[in-house]
């Protein structure tokens, strides 16, 4: 379980508190979807998640264990991160997380043995095409007990429940209805 209690990151206003069980699709929406910095918020949650964004307030907990920045990257090994795509460093002005660096960073098993042939059957899996199914699929070859996925495709919804059925943990950050309707807790940020 990954549990939010009065979160307060850098730049938010609002505190967020959530429970995220095993077997859960739980949705971060948000009421400003239109508006780029709406967008930018619900990925610093994940961040947050992640132990990468700062807490201001509140605490962050995996199956009772507190996320600090000592350890952070042990519990991070409980968890997999699927970006909504990756920025090249260098091509873009302000630094706009993750990177292909931070992503690649995220993964503590890099000896996996992810072959083309077990990742391109994984892809097939996801319903969706192209750079979010590979993130998705590398998130998902992890194997890990939590994944968050950032604004995941609505063509992978049906996946992601899957996934959730088979007892992992889900969180989603999405202002898409189709998306906000499947999942089984929805919490607004």
């Amino acid at each position: 379980m990954l549990e939010l209690n009065d979160v307060l990151i850098r730049g938010e206003k609002n505190t967020l508190s959530l429970m995220a069980r095993e077997g859960q699709l739980t949705c971060l929406t948000t009421v400003f979807a239109a508006a780029e910095s709406s967008v930018l918020s619900l990925t610093r949650w994940l961040h947050a998640m992640l132990g990468l964004e700062p807490v201001i307030t509140g605490y962050i907990s995996i199956d009772g264990e507190p996320v600090t920045a000592a350890s952070a990257p042990l519990l991070r090994r409980q968890m997999a991160f699927a970006p909504a795509g990756l920025h090249s460093v260098g091509e873009v002005v302000v630094y706009e997380p993750p990177t292909v660096q931070d992503v690649f960073a995220l993964k503590a098993n890099r000896q996996l043995p992810i072959t083309n042939g077990i990742l391109s059957e994984e892809m097939k899996r996801t319903g969706t095409t192209g750079i979010k199914a590979q993130l998705l699929a590398v998130a998902v070859l992890l194997n890990r007990p939590i994944l968050l996925v950032d604004r995941p495709a609505v063509a992978s919804l049906g996946y992601l429940r899957q996934l959730a059925e088979k007892g992992r943990t889900i969180i989603v950050s999405s202002a898409d209805d189709a998306i906000v309707s499947a999942a089984d807790q929805v919490v607004m940020v």
